[in-house]
């Protein structure tokens, strides 16, 4: 079964609705190393803040509006309305649930990998009730609040440099996951380019074999988790044997 369209991932997320040391409702602030990411906005209004090397930005959302980012982007979801709900489109399917995805801790727990890794992976532990979950979710959108808060006053006193350290940190915590990454692009984006590659050049030749081989897949039904951002409704639309 081939993935989904271009190696991508597609989720919907509800944004968290509760209110951070700022006063601003939302989700974690996060970037990420090797995938770009994509708003499509479908209830709700609210905004999305970005750090990055246009320096710092707030970029109201409202249904219809598209937008994305790419690697590096520090990105904070701001639930306006209290309904804000988006479709997100992930490039590199897999990549994101394997670790692509930094938090803008402070540097104390970007710095100690045994704490990053504590705080990060805490919503997930296995015999936590729901509430459980939750109250981890909401620590550790609180913690990645108070290290994007700090960044975001340097940004903006100091410019675009002032996310270097970030950036370092970001590299020296994935760095060991990249050989696991690099199956999943090669099975994912990298195979649907390289069978795009054959097709025109079947076609090129008027050959309609692979056209035999048509079909449909369906994703079935999501998985739900306390993502970073919001409640997730996830599909794993990776490829299947």
């Amino acid at each position: 079964m081939s993935g989904f369209p271009g190696g991508t991932a597609v989720s919907i997320v509800s944004v968290y609705d509760w209110p951070t040391a700022d006063g601003q409702a939302g989700g974690s602030p996060h970037l990420h190393t090797a995938s770009t990411e994509g708003y499509v906005v479908s209830r709700g209004t609210g905004a999305v803040e970005t750090l990055s090397g246009d320096g710092y930005r707030r970029h109201a959302l409202e249904r219809g509006t598209v937008l994305w980012f790419t690697p590096g982007t520090v990105h904070r979801l701001i639930n306006g309305s209290g309904d804000l709900e988006l479709t997100v489109v992930m490039q590199n399917a897999g990549l994101p649930e394997a670790g692509d995805a930094v938090l803008t801790y402070p540097p104390d727990t970007l710095d100690d990998p045994e704490a990053y890794a504590a705080v990060t992976r805490a919503p997930a532990a296995p015999d936590l009730t729901e509430d459980e979950r939750a109250e981890a979710a909401r620590a550790r959108r609180d913690l990645a609040v108070e290290g994007y808060l700090a960044l975001r006053e340097r940004v903006e006193s100091e410019g675009a440099s002032a996310m270097e350290p970030l950036w370092d940190a970001a590299a020296r915590i994935v760095s060991g996951r990249v050989e696991t990454w690099r199956g999943l692009w090669e099975a994912g984006p990298r195979a649907q380019v390289e069978a795009t590659g054959g097709h025109l050049t079947a076609l090129a030749a008027a050959d309609p074999a692979h056209l035999g081989d048509s079909h449909v897949s369906d994703g079935g039904g999501p998985a739900h988790r306390w993502g970073m951002c919001g409640r997730l409704e996830a599909w794993d639309l990776r490829p299947r044997e």
